[in-house]
């Protein structure tokens, strides 16, 4: 359970993250078993937001996580928490608090009772506990369950109180590991939006982990985007959904075309790049600077239309599929290079009627759209 501790002060006016990894490793195993889980991870987290970290199974991004709350102490590497390094303190030493897939509540206890029990194993008087707990059951929306125990709840509700039990003490970073991945779709929903709520009211630092994309871009103030043991990008969910600059996550986030390109020259703003024969196209890119040759330009599906033959310039090819998901229609589309690209038209546009599948028909990439991404 965390324990209260004074971190010292920083000089006056410094600008401090909330949280800071510096070139942080962490190794499992050893021989044919050794496993890098983390390679040379630096990352900054600001004070009071919503961070969440990104990736598939097995990408470091829950290792990460147990290494800001000290259940695993770093190969190599720093970890600092408010301008001071916590690297070898202790999990209960720490001023931050987890809350785990398993909410691991005490059945026998009521939700009041779950919520003060860390208060008073800090040795808070049981007035100010009682005090922060009727706090705690208002801002999670539970006053009228204070007395039941929470084997008697659902999953959403048991979720809140394990919300609520971290949230008591006033930890300076909350740290959540996929709390989310048990609820059904429509609960699931429902908690993104209220934890981004308590963070929005309490002002602390909630570092996220999950693999779900939507999670991610719905509650993040800034996403970190993770791939065995790295992260590739960091920025808002706006910035790693348009501008992406890597190829993993291009393809990780969202639906995207990614089509093989040659480079045929390179201005201050962008760089002409030719996909077909007459097709060339203006394509920015981040993190890299090239020149000449091949290189792969990403088009996520909105960012392209589809148009009769004959009727605009554009990559040429057949409908193979059309698929209708109420909000829009996908076109999914064998391009006469032999590469797979889907457009996505909203709904209501009369579009949708004008063609079948089987049809020939041209793509028409929107200008500014297209990006070039690191392999």
């Amino acid at each position: 359970m965390m324990e209260r501790i004074d971190l010292q002060p920083v000089s006056e006016g410094a600008v401090r993250p909330a949280v800071a990894a510096e070139n942080v490793t962490k190794i499992f195993g050893e021989g044919p078993d050794r496993v890098t889980a983390l390679d040379r991870v630096s990352v900054q987290i600001r004070q009071n937001e919503f961070f969440t970290l990104l990736g598939p199974s097995g990408c470091g991004k829950t290792t990460l996580l147990r290494l800001i709350a000290g259940f695993e102490i770093p190969d190599l590497g720093l970890i600092h928490l408010d301008g001071q390094d916590i690297t070898a303190l202790p999990p209960h030493r720490r001023p931050v608090n987890t809350v785990f897939q398993s909410y691991a509540l005490f059945p026998h206890m009521t939700v009041a009772e779950n919520i003060g029990f860390g208060l008073e194993m800090l040795g808070q008087p049981q007035l100010e506990v009682d005090g922060t707990v009727a706090r705690m059951l208002s801002m999670v929306r539970m006053e009228a369950m204070a007395g039941r125990r929470t084997d008697q709840l659902s999953g959403g509700q048991q979720q809140r109180v394990a919300l609520a039990r971290a949230l008591a003490p006033n930890p300076k970073v909350l740290l959540l590991d996929e709390p989310l991945a048990a609820l059904d779709l429509k609960l699931r929903k429902e908690m993104q939006i209220e934890l981004k709520r308590l963070q929005n009211e309490t002002g602390i630092t909630f570092v996220f982990v999950t693999h779900d994309q939507e999670e991610a871009l719905t509650m993040s103030d800034r996403v970190a985007v993770m791939s065995e043991g790295r992260i590739l990008q960091i920025g808002s969910p706006r910035e790693i959904y348009n501008h992406p600059a890597h190829r993993f996550v291009a393809d990780f986030i969202g639906d995207i075309n990614i089509l093989p390109g040659q480079i045929l020259s390179v201005s201050a703003e962008a760089m002409s790049v030719a996909l077909a024969p007459n097709v060339t196209i203006e394509a920015s890119c981040t993190g890299i600077d090239p020149r000449e040759g091949a290189v792969s330009v990403a088009i996520r599906p909105e960012s392209a239309n589809i148009a009769q033959m004959g009727s605009q310039p554009g990559l040429e090819g057949v409908i193979e599929n059309i698929v209708y998901f109420g909000t829009a229609t996908n076109f999914h589309i064998r391009l006469d290079g032999g590469e797979a690209f889907t457009v996505r038209t909203p709904s209501g546009t009369d579009t949708t009627l004008d063609f079948s599948i089987g049809d020939r028909a041209v793509v028409v990439l929107r200008a500014g759209q297209a990006r070039i991404l690191i392999d």
